[in-house]
Parts: C-alpha cells; structure tokens; sequence
C-alpha cells in the first residue's frame, strides 16, 4: 500500500493514508467532496465494511463522498455487491493486478472524477521551521533560510539575515534539508510576496533528479499526514 501511495503522490494528488477507520469518518464530515479508496482486506471484518460504506453513503454528512473499494480479493461477487448493489461510485479495484495496473486504473479514477482540479502541483505548508530549511552561497558565503511551502515545482522560502536578492537571478547550488534529509536543486527568483517582501518565491529548474523529486515528495506526503493527523 505505500508504494501505491507514492506512486499517486508523484502524480502530484493530494493524499492521506488514513489506519483509523473512525477518524476518516470525522474528516469526511469535513471534507465532503472527497474521494476515498478503502482497502476492505485491512482492519475490519468485509461484512463490517460493507456496514461502514452503507452509513457513509446514506448519511447527509457524508453521503457526496465518492468511494472506491481496494481488495486482493478476485472473487467476482464480492466486486459485483459493491459495483451493482451499493453502487460505489469509483469502482472496485484489484491490488493482485501489480502496482502499475492498480495505480494507472485509479490514476483514470481520479481524473474521471477531477480529482487534481485546477492545482498542478501539490504544495505543503511547513509550519516547523527546523523540519524544512535551505542555505545557497552567494559570494562564498552561505545565505541560510527557512521554508515556509514547497512542492516539486518550487518553494516559498523567507532568508534568516537580510538578503534580498532580485527577481530573476538564478542559484545553482540550492541545498535543501527536508525533514533530516538533504537535496540540491537549481532554481530562479520568481518573486516575492508583496505584503511581505522578505518571503522569496523560488521556481526549481525541472531537470532535478529522481532522488531529488523523491525526497520532495515525501516531504510533501509526511507534511501532509502531519496536518491531518490533527483533525
């Protein structure tokens, strides 16, 4: 499940791997118009799930999420209740098909139902300025500072000293320490935000490796987990 879960993080979707099936209901009242995929061979009993996906489809607090269902179960007429006699509406999908079947048949769930919206890249908000920091030399001397978002596209970042470097100028060695890990990247000064002018925004140059994108991508799914653990 969690190579599933990183491969759709890659695809830029904002996900949550929830263990408790309680809790995911608490955030569904929240968060109605979400999708969930629920993996029917963890956790509860399967007659407990189908209970479960019932209530949630007929409770007006939860009844517009759209609910796929996971199984390694092949049996026919476990798929046909779900799919014909509840109804979910974001299919039943095989796991014993491989990680790359399974992730493309929700990948096509996802976008049928317009999952990812008008956002092209996921971005986590760091509020633990020691969890995400960043340093680039300028003049041979290290300019540090702290990340206050990042996704795989760029980050919003403030310096710690009074630097202010101009909209355009390009950094080749930004060194980025997420969450204990360290990466570099390249990227450019986009600009800056006008209500405060020491938050920089940083637009990486694309061709960073799959280490690098790997490591931001966890970043951005651990932040994530954190902030929904909360609620």
């Amino acid at each position: 499940m969690e190579q599933l879960v990183h491969a759709l993080v890659r695809h830029e979707f904002e996900l949550y791997l929830l263990m408790d099936h309680n809790q995911a209901i608490r955030i569904l009242k929240k968060f109605p118009d979400s999708i969930l995929f629920i993996n029917i061979d963890e956790g509860l009993k399967e007659p407990e799930w189908e209970d479960y996906v019932r209530n949630l489809m007929s409770s007006p607090d939860t009844k517009e999420v759209r609910i796929g269902i996971l199984s390694y179960n092949e049996d026919r007429a476990l798929a046909e209740k779900y799919l014909m006699e509840l109804a979910v509406p974001c299919g039943f999908i095989g796991l014993k098909l491989g990680l790359m079947e399974s992730t493309q048949i929700i990948l096509k769930t996802l976008a049928t139902n317009e999952a990812r919206g008008r956002r092209k890249h996921v971005r986590a908000t760091c509020k633990d300025p020691n969890q995400a920091t960043f340093n680039v030399k300028v003049d041979n001397k290290v300019r540090d500072g702290n990340i206050v978002d990042i996704s795989a596209a760029g980050m919003a970042c403030t310096f710690k000293e009074d630097f202010q470097p101009k909209v355009g100028t390009h950094f080749t060695d930004i060194q980025l320490r997420l969450q204990g890990k360290l990466c570099m990247v390249a990227g450019r000064v986009a600009g800056f935000h006008r209500e405060q002018k020491n938050h920089y925004v940083f637009m990486f140059d694309p061709d960073m490796t799959d280490s690098t994108k790997d490591k931001i991508y966890s970043c951005i799914h651990r932040t994530l987990q954190d902030y929904i653990a909360q609620i």
